[in-house]
């Protein structure tokens, strides 16, 4: 990478930067999404490589990460279009657009450094601020509704789903004990307090603020919305890349990309295929690619990150 990209990519540097660049090999003309653009570092790759007549189109559901976007990546003109919209909108978006197909897409799940590390955002137990945790600041379900409306049972099943966490139950209790919550802090005193002291590197609200992150942007119900459109969106020899940092996304992904790469998906013991499917990908990475030792270092955020990538196959 060059000295000048370096330092555009900094300070929000993207995980699995150089694996993303690598795996949609973004050439010149072609068209591209970074359906999660964030602060726009993958997207600079991806419009740097495809120079100089690649198109990019970065969807966000985040006002202030556009922004950042925007200044970013103002240096390619009217190469890139930034929208402000979820990633489950994207047939919609390119419809509008009048692009029929695209080269390349890019899925960079979960919430961003740049969120995490804003205490009005909400997201993060490190640091105090409200409860808050909505990627679109204009929705009305929050993290602060959830913890304080719910009743004790719903709240428990939602940590448990979405946290995996084995003290769902006596955290649910907890949290409606204590109520009302209003801050980041106040809830983790909470779970701290019923998990006991901490005896591992991973913080004993990390799958609790997960759970209620999922729960709050309809994480996982979105991701497998938008993974049919993707596959359908990609010109033949296109790539779909994802990148999850948790067991519950990636396993969603895992999945679509095995049922999508088979040309029948009837039960195995069925004599005779009738679901008539065909498949419309080949697995790039049969296993995740994960970041280097290096990239860790220098990103601790990048040690739970997973990179799925799927090709769009020719079709007869």
């Amino acid at each position: 990478m060059t000295q000048s990209a370096d330092k555009l990519l900094s300070p929000h540097q993207p995980v699995l930067y150089q694996e993303i660049i690598t795996a949609l090999r973004p050439k010149s003309p072609g068209c591209y999404v970074d359906a999660t653009v964030g602060a726009g570092g993958h997207a600079w790759g991806l419009l740097q490589e495809s120079s100089p007549a690649g198109h990019l189109l970065g969807l966000d559901v985040d006002p202030q990460a556009l922004a950042l976007a925007s200044q970013r990546l103002a240096v390619f003109g009217d190469r890139v279009i930034l929208i402000q919209a979820s990633y489950t909108t994207l047939t919609e978006q390119l419809q509008h657009l009048g692009w029929e197909k695209v080269d390349g897409i890019v899925l960079d799940l979960g919430v961003s450094s740049m969120q995490l590390d804003t205490p009005q955002r909400g997201f993060s137990f490190r640091v105090d601020g409200p409860l808050d945790m909505r990627f679109y600041p204009g929705q009305t379900l929050s993290a602060a509704k959830l913890v304080n409306e719910l009743p004790e049972e719903e709240l428990a099943d939602i940590i448990w789903r979405y946290g995996e966490e084995r003290n769902a139950r006596r955290i649910a209790r907890a949290i409606c004990q204590a109520r009302p919550l209003q801050t980041t802090s106040e809830l983790a005193d909470v779970i701290l307090k019923v998990s006991g002291r901490r005896t591992s590197r991973i913080h004993p609200a990390t799958r609790t603020f997960q759970a209620l992150r999922i729960a709050v942007n309809q994480e996982l119900n979105a991701l497998e919305e938008v993974l049919p459109q993707a596959v359908a969106v990609l010109a033949p020899g296109g790539r779909l890349a994802v990148i999850s940092f948790h067991s519950l996304e990636d396993r969603i992904v895992k999945r679509f990309f095995l049922q999508e790469s088979q040309n029948c998906i009837c039960p195995p013991r069925q004599p005779m295929c009738t679901c008539g499917h065909h498949a419309t990908i080949k697995i790039i990475t049969r296993r995740p690619l994960v970041a280097s030792a290096e990239e860790i270092q220098k990103n601790p955020r990048a040690r739970s990150a997973r990179l799925r990538v799927a090709e769009k196959l020719k079709l007869a």
